[in-house]
């Protein structure tokens, strides 16, 4: 299939016939492969089950047993620090593989030098993910799934496992994506595959898991700060063609973790698009201002951001400009301070994939 050596490690909690038949699925549709699998406090049945398959693989699986439920990321933490190959994907037992599933993850992060790529999922239970602009089939993001992970070996041999401090979710994801920014890897979404995946079995109760989470994001927050959004205006008469520099610091900020809402009027849009900036990243939204009454449509667009954002904060996009309505807009010199005082325009990667 390629050069590349790849590690598939599948962390499994109870469920033997949903995770028997993620397993199957997993041998069926790839090739060259070593199935790591690390059974975290599952019950009886559970572990001879996963017994019972691991012997069958022979030297092609690697069967890791946690006497107690450790938790999720400390058993992908786990079956990471046993695999050596250039690539671990993650899959959970709730997901079902399919035919090239592999070769579309590994294409994103060749074809961008990503160090984290995760796929789209379908189902009731399917993890909520941005949406890619339409057009693109991988774009840079800040919101990835543990579903379905895929993990540059390099980038972690630099940046380290996950936090086994930090939820298994939102909060532990979104401190290891800034984590391997602050090194200057990506983090991507693809299109190009959309993986089926049914419920997740909860360990504990509602409100210990809500403690958790409250706790894993008061961590997040004290490592590297508040993500704000930001909505952003250039002015009628910016000419679209000279906002590099300020793109540039706006897709560092994205990177960050902060959201970006970009006020365009309609030549700008049409620029930004033909320029490819409608793809940078998930967390940045081009709004395009009506031709006619833009003074009435933008004020109407700025109300529903706030509505959904009461923190948003307004910027000046060039120098020199009014934000109509908006007294207490930052300039952009103000953005770009505060954006560069954390960038993540490092380039870790450009070594290995040069």
């Amino acid at each position: 299939m390629n050069s590349h050596t790849i590690d598939i490690l599948v962390p499994v909690w109870n469920d033997p016939f949903e995770t028997r038949a993620c397993l199957a699925t997993i041998l069926k549709h790839s090739s060259g492969i070593r199935l790591i699998i690390v059974d975290y406090g599952s019950n009886r049945d559970t572990e001879l089950m996963l017994e019972e398959f691991s012997e069958a693989l022979g030297d092609q699986g690697l069967f890791i047993k946690s006497e107690k439920n450790v938790g999720l990321v400390a058993a992908i933490n786990l079956g990471l620090a046993r695999s050596d190959s250039d690539y671990t994907v993650i899959v959970r037992s709730h997901v079902s593989v399919q035919a090239g599933w592999l070769e579309a993850l590994l294409s994103a992060a060749e074809s961008t030098g990503a160090g984290i790529v995760s796929p789209l999922f379908s189902g009731t239970e399917a993890p909520n993910l941005p949406l890619l602009a339409p057009g693109c089939t991988t774009m840079e993001s800040y919101v990835v799934s543990f579903s379905t992970l895929l993990v540059r070996t390099g980038m972690r041999m630099v940046a380290g496992n996950f936090d086994e401090h930090l939820d298994g979710n939102e909060w532990c994801l979104k401190e290891y994506v800034r984590r391997v920014a602050a090194h200057g890897y990506r983090t991507c979404l693809t299109s190009r595959l959309r993986l089926s995946c049914s419920a997740v079995q909860l360990f504990g109760s509602a409100q210990r898991r809500n403690e958790m989470i409250q706790n894993s994001r008061l961590m997040y927050t004290s490592r590297w700060g508040i993500a704000r959004h930001y909505c952003v205006y250039f002015g009628a008469e910016a000419d679209a063609g000279s906002l590099d520099d300020i793109i540039a610091v706006i897709l560092d900020g994205a990177r960050q973790g902060h959201r970006f809402t970009l006020l365009l009027h309609r030549r700008q849009y049409s620029v930004f698009r033909k320029m490819g900036w409608n793809g940078l990243h998930t967390g940045i939204d081009l709004c395009n201002i009506s031709f006619l009454f833009p003074l009435r449509d933008l004020q109407r667009k700025i109300k529903v951001l706030r509505t959904a954002s009461p923190d948003l904060l307004a910027v000046r996009g060039c120098s020199g400009i009014v934000f109509p309505g908006i007294e207490s807009a930052i300039s952009q010199d103000e953005l770009i301070s505060s954006i560069s005082a954390h960038t993540t325009t490092k380039t870790g990667y450009t070594e290995e994939t040069s």
